[in-house]
């Protein structure tokens, strides 16, 4: 089926009300099956094998990935090879989406895995009891949804974001349960030839595997600048540009996540990206202010302008338009047929629930951050509300484009904290903890809700799937983890166990022991800085009703992403807005490819990069060790 989706037009021009009656009568499926045994199993088994997968990744580069469109893809294979068996019937569309949006929670349940809490067991020399971890990590979880579902009408509902991953989602869903048909057809060829050649890509990057079968000629290098270091060095400033993260990724995966962002976000990262790592970080560099090269050193001074900028940029946002947010509690009182009638108030998730589940379940966090970790009562109480300010910011950034900037985020905190609990490191990392890690499961939460959005599901049947989700992750990612360290904290951040992500949560709290003064003075202008041009361009965004070419979000984001990163998604954007200028025949190959089927086609590179990439992963580590 066409998913149906509002113009650019009338998102723009349509009040909340009209939004949601129009999404009521066309593209809501109640009926459908969703959430049922069958999914709910599914997706809780598929969930808890890739939270291993995402536990490997982590703990080698301090990354997570999001695993919706590789689980949306294997539910359907399995009920597809099951059907055929005849041992049941294939799952409906909405049900996959129920599946992919608990498989997806227990992905990233192994964030603080790889993060905050083994810099805090790195920086005690204590043991975190399995128990406690396992409770801890649940109750950020949910917290993050609690925080998620009221700002759900304002980001997916009102401005209907387009969170590239969850959108790729739904179209990989609708391509998959589509009918039989010339159209049909041909979106799955487009979405296979994508998923193929991203695939390919994947493969021939992986020394390893093509050295085991024996094909290292065939091999591609990880970036295309390789080619060009064999002959000189380019260099900014005496330093080389490969260590200011300015290269050009082979991989297509991050092309594709570009080509469903939007040219305006694409523009405003790669502009960012210019400033911070070919202007700003060799001129630091070079005068000793920047400890040295390498995306980490880099990071840990340009984070800081780049995140306020951000938080002035989603804070304003959010404060000048905050009618949504206030008629969605006026729902919880207005009767019916009165003006202020929520019309989706029997499928949405009812707003006293987040009046009284947020207090609830913020006390249980404050508790557990205090009996667990030794943090202050009053200390963890002052990081529940900057989660709300936090959260905003990542679902700002994950809406935009998928990267959800939870180590930025808990870096902010650690800022916080150094002056509010100065030399306190314990209590620096944990708090981080509480606000990066909600923020980012709300941000997720939003990103699983948007395929069920566009296909008409029910947005209460996906919160209950993100909270089973989130015992999933956990039930097997906290053993395992345990496991893989036997209590021995010396071998964590080791060369064994590299974990990047935790490196630098820990090396931030012992730079802060000593407050804000320690921050470098040209940090601190940075912060300034960045919080003024953020509030600038949010104001002339609204003036302009969003046509003002730069987003003050992406910019941001810029500095605390590598160059390469930023460079594809922008070049993404770019391919594909040029397609549509050069493709105007729409009878014409190009144009149903490229223009017509656009998320088709990134859909399928973004999922055919996923896949393979977890396989390369499984077979380094258990046949190429």
């Amino acid at each position: 089926m066409a998913i149906l989706e509002l113009t650019h037009e009338q998102i723009h021009a349509m009040s909340l009300a009209e939004k949601d009656r129009w999404w009521l009568k066309n593209v809501y499926q109640g009926d459908m099956p969703q959430l049922n045994l069958r999914s709910a199993l599914t997706g809780m088994i598929l969930g808890g094998v890739l939270s291993l997968t995402n536990l490997y990744v982590g703990i080698r580069t301090g990354w997570t990935l999001g695993v919706g469109i590789t689980s949306v893809i294997l539910s359907f294979a399995i009920f597809k090879v099951f059907s055929k068996l005849k041992i049941g019937d294939e799952m409906t569309v909405l049900e996959n989406n129920a599946m992919q949006s608990i498989a997806t929670s227990a992905g990233y349940m192994t964030s603080p895995l790889i993060s905050s809490m083994p810099a805090y067991m790195a920086v005690t020399g204590q043991v975190i009891p399995w128990q406690h971890a396992m409770v801890w990590i649940i109750l950020l979880g949910l917290l993050g949804v609690l925080f998620a579902f009221p700002l759900k009408k304002r980001f997916i509902n009102d401005e209907q974001l387009p969170f590239p991953e969850g959108y790729a989602a739904g179209i990989v869903m609708d391509n998959l349960h589509a009918g039989a048909g010339a159209q049909g057809v041909f979106k799955a060829k487009l979405l296979g030839a994508g998923a193929g050649v991203s695939a390919l890509i994947e493969t021939l990057c992986n020394e390893k595997v093509m050295g085991a079968m024996r094909l290292s000629r065939l091999s591609l290098p990880a970036q295309w600048d390789d080619l060009v270091y064999k002959w000189f060095t380019p260099r900014i400033l005496g330093t080389p540009l490969k260590d200011l993260t300015v290269a050009f990724d082979t991989s297509i995966v991050m092309v594709a996540a570009g080509g469903l962002m939007g040219t305006k976000t694409a523009a405003s990262l790669m502009i960012g990206a210019v400033v911070n790592y070919m202007v700003l970080a060799p001129i630091l560099i070079q005068k000793g202010v920047i400890a040295g090269p390498g995306f980490k050193n880099i990071t840990m001074w340009a984070l800081w302008g780049g995140v306020a900028l951000m938080t002035t940029s989603s804070l304003y946002s959010f404060l000048s338009k905050p009618k949504v947010i206030l008629e969605s509690f006026r729902g919880m009182f207005a009767k019916k047929g009165s003006r202020g009638e929520d019309v989706l108030k029997d499928i949405e998730l009812p707003m006293w629930l987040f009046a009284a589940g947020i207090p609830v379940m913020g006390l249980a966090t404050v508790w557990a951050g205090h009996a667990f970790f030794g943090v202050h009562w009053w200390l963890g109480v002052i990081a529940v509300p900057l989660v709300f300010v936090f959260t905003l910011i990542a679902v700002n950034a994950t809406g935009l484009t998928s990267i959800t900037p939870t180590g930025a985020l808990g870096k902010l905190t650690q800022l916080t904290y150094s002056v509010l609990a100065p030399g306190n490191i314990k209590t620096n990392i944990m708090t981080a903890g509480i606000t990066g890690e909600v923020a980012s499961s709300a941000a997720n939460l939003l990103m699983d809700i948007k395929p069920g959005y566009m296909l008409g599901g029910k947005p209460r049947h996906q919160a209950l799937g993100h909270a089973l989700g989130i015992f999933a992750g956990a039930f097997v990612a906290v053993p395992v983890f345990y496991a893989i360290f036997h209590g021995d904290i010396s071998i964590l951040m080791s060369d064994r166990l590299p974990m990047p992500g935790a490196q630098i949560w820990k090396a931030v709290a012992v730079v802060l022991t000593k407050g804000l003064s320690f921050l470098h003075p040209t940090a601190q202008l940075a912060i300034a800085v960045g919080a003024v041009i953020g509030l600038v361009i949010e104001v002339a965004n609204q003036r302009t009703q969003g046509r003002f070419p730069v987003s003050g979000v992406g910019l941001g984001l810029a500095f605390v992403l590598k160059f390469s990163d930023s460079l594809s998604m922008a070049l993404g954007a770019f391919l594909f807005w040029l397609a549509g200028k050069y493709f105007t025949d729409r009878k014409s190959l190009g144009f149903r490819a490229l223009v017509d089927n656009q998320e088709t086609v990134c859909a399928g590179a973004i999922a055919g990069g996923s896949i393979i990439g977890l396989i390369l992963i499984l077979l380094e580590t258990a046949v190429l060790k």
